[in-house]
């Protein structure tokens, strides 16, 4: 296995002078930016500039979450209301099926032919022939 050699040397004076000017400007830079984002003039111009399609991006994703909400709930809202309708229509058809069935049974008819001056046959029926001459 290979040592890091260049852990144990001392940097010479060239190498450390080159550092440290980048970390200096480094440091600058960031003194820069920090200085540009909290500056009056520039903060809200500069970060709603920079961060405007994130924004927008956000709104968006609000508006959509608003209206997949009230979707959600406008559809729970019409089974609710389909739901108590099919329970009333399958009341009603009982209902109806029940009187018809009433309304159908042989002594019930017979009440109704009676008041049209009908009357129900006590007799069985008789048949008739007719007998053709030649």
């Amino acid at each position: 296995m290979s040592k890091n050699t260049i852990k144990d040397k001392e940097l010479s004076e060239e190498v450390q002078e080159k550092m440290n000017e980048s970390v200096e400007e480094k440091v600058e830079e960031t003194q820069n930016f920090l200085r540009s984002i909290f500056s009056t003039k520039k903060l809200s111009s500069y970060l709603v500039a920079k961060n405007l399609p994130f924004a927008a991006f956000v709104a968006l994703l609000g508006l959509l979450y608003i209206s997949n909400r009230h979707l959600a709930e406008r559809t729970v809202r019409s089974i609710d209301r389909l739901g108590r309708d099919v329970k009333e229509l399958s009341w009603d058809y009982k209902s109806l099926s029940a009187e018809l069935m009433k309304l159908t049974t042989q002594t019930e008819i017979a009440k109704r032919a009676d008041t049209l001056g009908l009357k129900e046959r006590t007799e069985p029926p008789i048949k008739i022939e007719v007998v053709k001459e030649k």
